[in-house]
């Protein structure tokens, strides 16, 4: 069991890791969400297998398919057990990777990619996210939805989800900060043209704004509010 210490450290690692990709990314899984899978999946960092091999969310390598470029085809083999009526213990190869990075990069890129966890994508509600991600086939334990959001109440998860959810700040023509660099990247990512990202909320940050309201259905006015943030996500 994972001391006190160790909890923290694990978690005062990958949660500005969770943070950071999903500032950059346009399709995401809730900080809070990863966070706790990693949690669970690894023991907290303790688990020798998993921690030795970087492979903190225990995906399998099944068909070996790559959904993005953090996955180098590297493997590990070890016992974990499933739920099929009762637990019971298998052997399977499971995903390794270099850094800790590359793991947080590829749960992302592999959620976020294949269909059936669809309803997982960019869903700010914990419960929600990791409900779909649970019957989308992550994990067969009928517990598993209770164990993820008992240790994102536990350490106050949610505190990580700021960067994707609602509680950024409202912003609007003249503002300037790390905020406006965030809504610059978004709207680039998407395909409108905000010139230099440079922080700085000015006119072409202020047109691509209508332009992406206008073809979202959202008022018109140029300020990025909570639904404007919602759908940029």
């Amino acid at each position: 069991m994972a001391t006190k210490e160790q909890v923290k450290n694990f978690i005062d690692m990958i949660a500005p890791i969770a943070q950071n990709l999903c500032r950059t990314r346009e399709k995401w899984i809730l900080p809070s969400v990863c966070i706790a899978q990693a949690c669970c999946e690894s023991a907290y960092g303790t688990s020798k297998a998993m921690v030795g091999a970087n492979g903190l969310f225990g995906f399998k390598v099944g068909s070996g398919a790559k959904y993005g470029a953090a996955w180098k085809g590297k493997s590990y083999n070890t016992k974990t057990k499933e739920y099929y009526g009762q637990y019971v213990s298998i052997r399977d190869n499971f995903r390794a990777y270099d850094t800790v990075e590359e793991a947080v990069e590829d749960y992302m890129d592999l959620l976020c990619s294949l269909s059936r966890y669809n309803a997982a994508v960019c869903e700010t509600d914990p419960k929600k996210c990791i409900t779909s991600i649970k019957n989308g086939g992550y994990a067969t334990s009928p517990t598993y939805i209770n164990t993820i959001m008992s240790i994102i109440s536990r350490y106050n998860l949610t505190q990580y989800d700021s960067v994707v959810t609602g509680k950024r700040k409202t912003l609007k023509f003249g503002i300037r900060g790390t905020d406006v660099t965030y809504l610059q990247q978004r709207l680039t990512a998407k395909g409108y043209g905000v010139g230099s990202i440079d922080g700085i909320f000015g006119v072409k940050t202020l047109e691509a704004v209508k332009a992406f309201q206008a073809e979202n259905n959202l008022v018109v006015d140029g300020i990025v509010g909570n639904k404007t943030w919602y759908a940029l996500c």
